[in-house]
């Protein structure tokens, strides 16, 4: 009989106008404990730099999954996040027989799955990837801002902030700004006319 093997899965990235969503999946031994695990939503970026190097030196395994802007703009931000799921667990080595996900919505992997709202608020390993996700979705936005001047991805991450819908307006949309988002769709039909 195959040992049970739990990943805990989340993604990052549902609210932005701008970016890719991200998924992490984490294997986190029975005897791993890790000091300070929480929703990443809730730890400051030094923390979580933090934690995210030692989950990825202690866990068993760990892996990322992304969808794109242009899959968001196809098959709606849900399901995006749900296809960054399933390849953050399919990029897993071992293979886990039970994902435990954040939230509500199954995102039908190849293993048993389930959903557990604020799961990243109280199982650990989920909260793993909560902070696996997060660290690196960030760490590319801040990329970005060296790609497209002018929006101040570093500071905003592609969210909706006041400064991030002034650049908007102002540059227009650029190559990461998902266009089926309603603010960008409006800057791209002014643009139009």
């Amino acid at each position: 009989m195959r040992p049970i093997i739990i990943a805990g899965v989340d993604e990052v990235g549902i609210g932005p106008l701008a970016g890719p969503v991200v998924a992490a999946a984490v294997i986190l031994g029975r005897r791993c404990k890790i000091n300070g695990l929480a929703d990443s939503k809730m730890l400051s970026a030094e923390i979580r730099e933090v934690l995210a190097e030692e989950i990825k030196a202690r866990a068993i395994a760990w892996a990322l999954g992304r969808a794109e802007v242009d899959e968001i703009d196809r098959i709606n931000i849900l399901q995006a996040g749900l296809l960054a799921m399933r390849r953050a667990v399919a990029a897993l080595m071992p293979l886990p027989t039970l994902a435990l996900v954040d939230g509500i919505h199954d995102p039908h992997l190849h293993c048993r799955a389930r959903t557990i709202i604020k799961g990243d608020e109280t199982v650990p390993a989920i909260s793993a990837a909560s902070i696996i996700a997060k660290v690196a979705r960030d760490a590319e936005m801040r990329a970005m801002d060296h790609h497209f001047p002018g929006y101040d991805f570093s500071s905003h991450k592609g969210y909706c902030t006041p400064g991030h819908l002034a650049a908007l307006e102002k540059l227009g949309a650029c190559a990461i700004h998902r266009r089926s988002f309603a603010p960008v769709r409006r800057v791209l039909v002014r643009d139009l006319v």
